[in-house]
């Protein structure tokens, strides 16, 4: 961003131009999110002695499996977008409708939110963030009540108890919900619809056991929101009717 703007890349001139600029913006976080995976699936199979995606649970032929009850909790995602728009005001110039105020940055952030977004913030989130809480806490557990912990099923998955996945999952969605909410412009609604939506992909997460099924019901999530958005502006050229 800050060769960018040294050079004026497309007219930009300064940083705070570039951190309103969806090119910008969205640029460098695909750099970002481009150095960070061969990290890791260079550096995570030295601890755990098998692949980065076996690692975290990836199972994409299990999100295969389930595609139509994963296109029914999109579904439901994207019905509580629709009711949190009913229920509460939508902010006045919220950052992210500022980013998207041409065609051209609005069919960008499209392509990036059913793509890049949906793939890394799940294995930030529901990756990582998710089954390490589980697993703590499902550890506390075990030292107060003096229980040894269950096996590993027949995957290498670890069995976490019901309550152990229930307070994971709250802390795993206000963080998903607080990083969002920058571009919703902190309102109230916004907030609770992602933190609504995020417990949603946390309990796909859990109960299939894969990874790409969260990411999946994510992106089809972001790709109904978009389409609807697109719809409503004739193809991103009306922002007026939004």
């Amino acid at each position: 961003m800050l060769a960018g703007a040294h050079f004026h890349f497309d007219g930009v001139a300064t940083l705070d131009q570039a951190a309103n600029d969806a090119r910008y913006i969205l640029g460098a976080e695909t750099v970002l999110y481009l150095v960070m995976l061969p990290l890791c699936l260079a550096l995570f199979p030295l601890f755990w002695n098998k692949s980065f995606f076996a690692g975290i649970h990836w199972r994409g032929a299990t999100a295969l499996r389930l595609h139509w009850r994963l296109g029914a909790a999109a579904l439901g995602c994207a019905g509580l977008a629709a009711l949190e728009e009913s229920l509460f005001k939508s902010p006045a110039h919220a950052p992210i409708e500022d980013m998207i105020r041409t065609p051209g940055a609005a069919w960008l952030m499209f392509g990036f939110g059913v793509t890049f977004a949906p793939f890394f913030e799940e294995i930030c989130f529901r990756g990582f963030l998710l089954p390490s809480l589980a697993t703590a806490c499902d550890w506390v557990g075990e030292r107060f009540t003096d229980k040894a912990p269950p096996p590993l099923d027949e995957n290498g998955h670890p069995l976490w108890s019901l309550p152990a996945m229930a307070v994971a999952a709250i802390p795993t969605s206000l963080l998903f919900a607080g990083m969002h909410s920058a571009q919703q412009g902190y309102s109230l609604g916004p907030f609770l619809q992602v933190f609504a939506v995020s417990l949603i992909l946390c309990a796909v997460r859990l109960g299939s056991r894969s990874l790409a099924a969260s990411a999946l019901v994510h992106a089809a999530y972001n790709f109904l929101l978009f389409s609807a958005m697109m719809i409503g502006t004739g193809g991103f050229r009306h922002f007026d009717n939004m």
